[in-house]
């Protein structure tokens, strides 16, 4: 059953800028960071650490808000489940992505050269590259940085989003537009949200 409208289909170029990733560490401040980001921004919901009937019932909360402020809304999810619930597209590891969506965007996670050329070839609509920087995600991981990050993104045949370790001053270091993160952009949620961008 399709618990809420899509909107009509999307173009690359159109994609935005900001994207909120959804997480346990940001359920708490979700709706208020989702109120406040400017409108048509993106939302990429997750949560994993739900069982499936809660995952859908918060999802449903989400996105009446999302909706409200004409965010994007993507699933981290099979194609099906995406079009079920009436997500605007999936989110996932490339192997495990679909073909061109029909009728959804495709957002492919990647790490590397060998990921970027697996979202290429199914033509993923974009490519989330991370981690850029360090990130609580996954405390002492190897990073990308400024330099390899956007060697990495050339190879991309779609827009690249960057994320790990990104807020607003690292976009402004890294010297990239559209960047992702949980904690970097649920400061929305928080008193002062106004000064992010």
């Amino acid at each position: 059953m399709r618990l809420c409208q899509t909107r009509p289909a999307f173009h690359r170029a159109d994609l935005p800028e900001l994207w909120l990733i959804s997480d346990r560490r940001n359920d708490p401040v979700l709706e208020t960071a989702l109120a406040n980001m400017p409108r048509g921004s993106a939302l990429i919901y997750r949560h994993y650490h739900l069982a499936p009937d809660a995952r859908l019932a918060r999802y449903r909360e989400v996105a009446r808000i999302a909706r409200a402020r004409d965010h994007l809304l993507i699933l981290a999810d099979s194609a099906r489940t995406a079009r079920e619930w009436g997500a605007d597209g999936c989110y996932g590891a490339p192997p495990g992505l679909p073909p061109r969506c029909s009728g959804l965007l495709t957002l492919a996670t990647v790490h590397d050269l060998h990921e970027i050329g697996q979202a290429n070839r199914i033509g993923a609509d974009a490519a989330l590259l991370s981690p850029v920087f360090p990130t609580r995600s996954h405390p002492g991981a190897a990073t990308l940085g400024p330099l390899r990050f956007r060697l990495l993104a050339r190879h991309a045949a779609m827009p690249v989003i960057a994320l790990g370790g990104m807020d607003r001053r690292g976009a402004e270091r890294l010297g990239w537009s559209r960047w992702a993160a949980i904690d970097g952009l649920s400061r929305y949620g928080a008193a002062g949200a106004g000064e992010m961008l």
